[in-house]
């Protein structure tokens, strides 16, 4: 596997990430910083949080956190978005507020963070000259589109205001990219998980949610009849894959989008055993506790597509891309975070871990 200082090579830049507070912000924080970068971040801590940060800081030692500023800050600011930018070589726009059922209940909000708070970070961008402006898009522009596997080049209509602001995102880098000469290149997320991901919390994502009921002995909930199926991906491949999206000397059009996942799918029922074998491989009492547990169907949530699988041929041909974890590989990665994280937390006393 390729690792991060390969993606990376010997040249020291200085680089944006937004959100580098939240899940994959801080991962890529964590990843440049290990491979000897100069990296700003900016967060508003409205998803993200500080002990995030606190993590990385321990993780990569001091040397390395020395290379880190950040400045707290909202992307709808001008002048934030303006200050953060100065002097970067490269920016991965990780910000948003992420989450369908958020934005259904909360499509102003989604808006201004998704949409107003982006274009005015790609105009920031613009405006410094920076090399390549990598940004977060998501597996959810496919929308209604019921092709397996998804490729870049067709899209269904969207079926959230969430899914309608990462179209907008692709819509506005495009326009940017050919307006001024700017190089950008948009990452479709297809279900990322790992450590960092806030298991918490009304929107909170289903593998971290489930982990965290799993530990404390509560019920895990499945939307629908469990045969929905998604291509869920680990953390690292979306590092990864934005490393080499800001990197990747590949001749490629001045904007670009890319599927990033493993090109695998799974269903959430058999998401749930996996992750009760992964769990339970932290300790034999441990997988004693989780034999029982079986999930609770619900219904069907609005704006859920049934199915979704991606391609990653063109990441890999473009860009090198190839998934260094599985499935598998990923739940077992983060099975012990998931374990700390719950030990940090409230918890049934009849189920202690």
């Amino acid at each position: 596997m390729t690792g991060s200082s390969d993606i990376l090579g010997a040249e020291r830049a200085r680089w944006l990430v937004t959100g580098a507070a939240g899940f994959i912000g801080s991962n890529l924080v964590e990843a440049l910083l290990r491979g000897g970068q100069s990296v700003v971040g900016l967060d508003n801590f409205a998803t993200g949080h500080p002990r995030n940060l606190d993590e990385v800081r321990a993780q990569v030692g001091e040397t390395a956190w020395a290379g880190f500023e950040f400045i707290r800050g909202d992307i709808r600011d001008r002048e934030t978005c303006r200050q953060a930018v100065q002097g970067a070589h490269y920016v991965l726009h990780q910000a948003a507020l992420g989450s369908v059922p958020r934005s259904l209940a909360q499509p102003l909000d989604s808006f201004d963070a998704n949409v107003d708070g982006f274009v005015k970070m790609l105009t920031a961008a613009r405006d410094a000259g920076v090399r390549r402006f990598v940004y977060a898009s998501s597996s959810s522009v496919y929308g209604d589109s019921p092709e397996l596997p998804k490729v870049e080049e067709r899209v269904g209509r969207p079926l959230s205001p969430y899914a309608a602001t990462k179209c907008a995102n692709e819509l506005f880098a495009e326009v940017w990219a050919r307006s001024y000469s700017m190089q950008c290149v948009g990452l479709r997320y297809f279900n990322v998980f790992g450590p960092r991901q806030d298991p918490d919390g009304p929107y909170a994502a289903v593998i971290p949610k489930w982990a965290a009921a799993m530990l404390r002995g509560e019920p895990c909930e499945i939307n629908g009849d469990g045969q929905t199926s998604r291509d869920f991906c680990y953390v690292a491949n979306a590092v990864q894959a934005n490393l080499r999206a800001a990197r990747s000397s590949v001749p490629m059009a001045a904007h670009e989008v890319f599927n990033v996942a493993c090109g695998e799918r799974i269903t959430l029922v058999e998401l749930f055993v996996a992750l009760k074998a992964a769990l339970g491989r932290l300790s034999p009492a441990l997988a004693q506790r989780l034999t029982a547990m079986e999930p609770v169907f619900r219904a069907f949530r609005e704006g859920d597509v049934r199915h979704s699988l991606a391609s990653v041929e063109r990441a890999g041909r473009l860009l090198g891309y190839q998934p260094s974890h599985r499935v598998a590989q990923g739940l077992d990665e983060a099975a012990g975070w998931y374990l700390d994280s719950a030990k940090r937390a409230p918890m049934s006393a009849d189920f202690p871990l």
